[in-house]
């Protein structure tokens, strides 16, 4: 072996190691590098190899070979001066070079490993058994499969003659006629008996190299062709399954000439076998044309085909395939819908999404966020009203979470398990209003549906109904629902029967409920009704500690909803916002901090104080509150009643003004609805 010594523990020191190490041609007897720690010096230790720090320590050995790989040109030279004459001195690029080349080597080995194992496995696999010779008739591969099929390993096989393993083989044959033998019996030494083909294995200079034989056991051969054979009783069972199908199926020809039909085509079309046969596909229509005909024509399919059919006249929706065999057309399938039934289906399914739509309490307490006195006892009342079936009246400016609260107040009750029906009292049109709410019986109106209509009410039976706007109920509403609550039973539109239900009743508004029964627009005996566990939401001015962690729960929100990922605010950010009244509350909080997220570059991950725009209405509340009551004084000679509308005209106005001529803020801002807010713009001529 040659005697070899590696100078230099870096990289390619500690390549040449490892390569070397695997040769049986080498022997390292000496690591040298001035750094004991080098990666090469480490890992001569782990493999016994003695190290030195000093090369030419490493002289004292008879060596053969020393490799430099220190990339040092004043080394190599002191290297080639003191070394033996025997000695031959590999510089670093050589050894880079052979680095190379073994990396080449072992690549190629490796890509020729996998194509190997994958040649094996695609072999393997296979569900025949296959077995090849080479030129002098001897085995070089025999598949699981070949093993399974002779009950033979592949151990006691591979290396043999072919002839020691099946005397009778043809595959010598084969090669000396170059010629494919196909589906010939062969017996083997142990009596098992194949089904065999045989192919020779030509190179690409048209040279004869070996043959290959492809079998399978005769037995499971014979079992193959009894299956076969067993296509008759196949057909049977399919038109078994087919006149079983509920759904009604019609077959023709390709002439269009029936061929089949099932029990369920009689059903619903009243043709019988008889009349439908043999006959033109055209047979079964009253109105349209025949979809056989034309999918026989086009040879593509057709979907959902309105047409009458048979004798009743019956309304369907056809489907319709050509049936394509090896490419040629042998005919056409049709299946039959009543539609009766798919709207009956389809009527259940719209109903079934009005329910899913409606009864869901998403909201818990852990989802109101805030931790300041104002809503500490908001909070705390809510929990207490979830606990008693009294009707509860939240009560706040739009946008302070009273539906939220409601959501929790259902989900912490022992109707949870129950509906939750949401209603918009000012969504809905007042004409239909009533019907939705306490629903209608089949006639009570022009359009109504057959057999009538559930209302939210009934559909919220033995759950919660939760009943927003309240206050924009017009007056003959608040009367019906005067009764629900104090009679617990509701009568439908067109209806004379009282329907008992059990109902919770959680309702919620924003206007002034009060000065609303002074104006005349909300009934005093109704207000009793809904006050029993009243509920005030603090607006978002009042409770401005709680900013910080409402703006970061908004943020975790509107990350999952836009697909950021903002990890929070900074303190001047906040800062900003709490000098602003939030005249939209919660809900324009959130408006500022998406608008905000919208507009951040992607690379920024904290909103800043820049990100928040300058907001419209810089003035404190209470200078608003002082500007808007600010009189205008006693005028000599007026009437009392016109000074106060002149003075209610100025207040309107300015609250106009502060508003930039937003209705919908004014009316909140004077604590009236917007239908006041218009009846008095007539009255003073605004």
């Amino acid at each position: 072996m040659q005697k070899v010594m590696i100078v230099g523990g870096g990289v390619g020191g500690t390549t040449v190691l490892k390569l070397l190490s695997e040769s049986e041609v080498f022997s390292i007897v000496c690591m040298a590098d001035t750094n004991e720690s080098a990666e090469g010096m480490l890992a001569a230790k782990e493999r016994r190899i003695p190290t030195v720090t000093n090369w030419s320590m490493g002289l004292e050995w008879d060596l053969d070979i020393i490799f430099d790989t220190t990339g040092d040109p004043s080394v190599y030279k002191k290297i080639k001066r003191d070394m033996g004459e025997q000695t031959i001195l590999i510089p670093g690029s050589v050894a880079l070079i052979m680095t190379k080349l073994f990396e080449e080597k072992n690549r190629l080995i490796s890509k020729l490993e996998n194509t190997s194992a994958k040649m094996d496995l695609i072999l393997n696999t296979t569900s025949e058994g296959m077995v090849v010779i080479d030129h002098e008739g001897f085995i070089i591969m025999f598949n699981d499969s070949a093993e399974r099929a002779s009950d033979t390993k592949r151990e006691d096989v591979i290396g043999r003659h072919i002839k020691d393993f099946i005397p009778s083989t043809g595959l010598l044959r084969v090669m000396q006629t170059n010629q494919k033998e196909v589906n010939q019996e062969i017996t083997l030494g142990n009596g098992m008996e194949l089904i065999t083909t045989r192919i020779p294995l030509v190179n690409a200079d048209k040279e004869i190299i070996g043959a290959f034989a492809v079998f399978r056991n005769k037995m499971e051969a014979v079992q193959l062709a009894e299956q076969i054979t067993d296509l008759k009783e196949i057909q049977t069972m399919l038109q078994a399954i087919i006149q079983s199908s509920d759904e009604a199926i019609s077959v023709v020809d390709d002439q269009g000439r029936g061929l089949l039909i099932n029990p369920a085509y009689t059903r619903i079309t009243g043709l019988t076998k008889t009349q439908v046969i043999g006959k033109p596909a055209s047979i079964d229509i009253y109105e349209g044309e025949s979809m056989h005909m034309k999918v026989l024509q086009t040879k593509k399919p057709v979907r959902g085909v309105n047409m009458r059919v048979g004798p009743k006249h019956k309304e369907v929706i056809v489907n319709v395939a050509p049936i394509i065999v090896d490419g040629n057309l042998k005919g056409s399938v049709g299946v039959i819908h009543d539609v009766s039934e798919i709207q009956a289906l389809t009527h259940e399914l719209n109903r079934a999404r009005q329910i899913i739509r409606t009864l869901q309490a998403k909201y818990s307490f852990d989802d109101i966020i805030g931790a300041s006195e104002e809503m500490k006892l908001p909070i705390e009342q809510a929990k207490l009203s979830a606990r008693t079936p009294a009707t509860v009246l939240l009560r706040g400016e739009s946008g302070t979470g009273k539906e939220l609260f409601a959501h929790a107040i259902h989900n912490a009750s022992d109707r949870k398990f129950n509906k939750f029906v949401r209603v918009n009292c000012a969504a809905i049109s007042e004409s239909l209003l009533e019907s939705e709410l306490f629903g209608y019986d089949e006639g009570a109106f022009t359009g109504a549906s057959r057999g009538g209509k559930v209302g939210f009410f009934e559909e919220a039976n033995q759950g919660s109904i939760f009943l927003d706007e309240i206050g924009e109920l017009p007056a003959n509403i608040q009367a019906k629902l005067l009764r629900v609550l104090q009679e617990k039973e509701i009568v439908r539109v067109g209806g004379t029967k009282p329907i008992p239900i059990n109902v919770r009743v959680i309702a919620a508004t924003n206007i002034n409920l009060e000065q609303a029964i002074a104006n005349g627009s909300f009934r005093e005996d109704l207000y009793f009704r809904l006050n029993r566990m009243p509920i005030f939401i603090a607006p978002l001015r009042k409770r401005k500690e709680d900013l910080r962690e409402l703006a970061e729960h908004l943020i975790n929100k509107i990350n999952q909803e836009y697909g950021r990922s903002i990890e929070g605010i900074t303190a001047a950010a906040i800062h900003k916002m709490q000098i602003y009244n939030w005249p939209g509350n919660v809900r324009e909080l959130e408006n500022i901090l998406g608008r905000a997220i919208i507009f951040m570059k992607l690379n920024e991950t904290i909103i800043d104080i820049h990100h928040i725009p300058d907001f419209i209405e810089e003035i404190p509340l209470k200078q608003q509150e002082k500007l808007l009551m600010k009189p205008s004084g006693y005028v000599s000679g007026k009437p009392l009643s016109e000074i106060i509308d002149q003075y209610e005209a100025e207040i309107i106005q300015q609250a106009f003004h502060t508003h930039k001529g937003n209705k919908t803020l004014t009316a909140k801002a004077l604590g009236i609805s917007v239908r006041n807010l218009y009846y008095k713009m007539e009255k003073l001529k605004l």
